[in-house]
């Protein structure tokens, strides 16, 4: 209870003093309350916090909206936050190290996870109790010393030339060959295909504007073969969507992240190919780009990242290559 009391009394002033100030006055209180023997006598005894655990995501949440979040990160942060608040007692402001570390080991065992789902979970728990932390809600962040959990590193697929090719040729429309030539030409997230409007597209100078993550603006660009293609299907559509690619039935309304990946996966199945997705595309784009000596800073303008590391992930450089570069530049 003296510890309860005397973090009370840090949260409620929180906001006037600084770090330094901070710790002379726990030391302070420490001191003096070491020796008082304090009870509580109404046992329905509540503390009292200026916001509840659900106003505080709810003003995580806004923050992240002003930010620029897409509406699948928003979800996922309030989702995560929510199963929180749901499966303890505490208040966020008095969580500890040892409560978020407990938690995240009972989710895992629970769920029976993957280190990569966990890994998420913490990174989005540090977010949050970071921004409770610059908010001035807390002293400090419980999830500075809960570090990046590791993860095997497992090589993912990428498609090769022939795939690409049978996946092409078995296209029973003239939309579904646009889409797959469009993302395996230009690696944008199938998120920032379905946004595409048809006067976003630049035929002369084979170009596109995509609007990514935290909606930024960049360009990428598309072969000839695409070029025919989104020409062919841009000429044989008779609506008057804006959107550059529609349902294939009235209303012919936007297709969304889900159609793509359905249409995708069933094609997949039908012939017989391992996990055919839209993020397998952007994949191989970026591994066939560093294959080929494109430079790794250009390789992440194209994606549209913001950390380096994150293009590193996507791309998994041919190791006959390394052999090559490795008589060429060491040998």
């Amino acid at each position: 209870m003296k510890e309860s009391i005397i973090k009370e009394i840090e949260q409620k002033l929180l906001r006037y003093l600084d770090n330094a100030q901070m710790e002379i006055l726990h030391k302070a209180l420490t001191q003096c309350l070491d020796n008082v023997d304090i009870s509580i006598k109404n046992e329905n005894f509540e503390e009292i916090f200026d916001y509840s655990n659900a106003e505080l995501i709810e003003k995580f949440i806004s923050s992240k909206e002003i930010e620029g979040c897409s509406v699948r990160t928003i979800k996922y942060y309030k989702s995560t936050l929510e199963m929180l608040d749901n499966r303890t007692d505490k208040h966020f402001t008095h969580m500890t190290t040892d409560h978020l570390r407990k938690y995240l080991t009972d989710y895992q065992k629970k769920n029976n996870c993957s280190k990569v789902s966990i890994d998420n979970i913490r990174r989005n728990l540090s977010s949050f109790f970071s921004w409770l932390e610059e908010e001035n809600y807390i002293l400090k962040s419980p999830m500075k010393r809960i570090h990046k959990i590791k993860t095997d590193k497992v090589v993912k697929e990428t498609l090769s030339d022939e795939t690409l090719e049978c996946l092409r040729d078995n296209c029973d429309n003239i939309r579904d060959l646009a889409i797959i030539d469009l993302l395996a030409s230009t690696g944008m997230r199938v998120g920032e295909l379905v946004k595409i409007n048809i006067n976003d597209i630049d035929f002369e100078n084979r170009e596109c504007v995509v609007f990514g993550k935290g909606n930024k603006e960049r360009p990428v660009y598309f072969d000839a073969r695409t070029k025919i293609h989104l020409k062919n299907y841009i000429n044989s559509r008779s609506d008057d969507n804006p959107a550059l690619f529609v349902s294939l039935d009235k209303p012919y309304n936007r297709l969304q992240i889900s159609g793509v990946e359905i249409r995708l996966r069933n094609l997949g199945k039908r012939l017989g190919i391992n996990k055919v997705h839209p993020h397998k595309f952007r994949r191989t784009v970026a591994t066939k780009a560093i294959d080929k000596g494109m430079p790794i800073e250009q390789v992440q303008n194209l994606l549209g990242h913001s950390q380096i590391d994150t293009t590193m992930h996507y791309a998994m450089v041919n190791q006959n290559n390394v052999k090559e570069s490795h008589r060429k530049y060491v040998a």
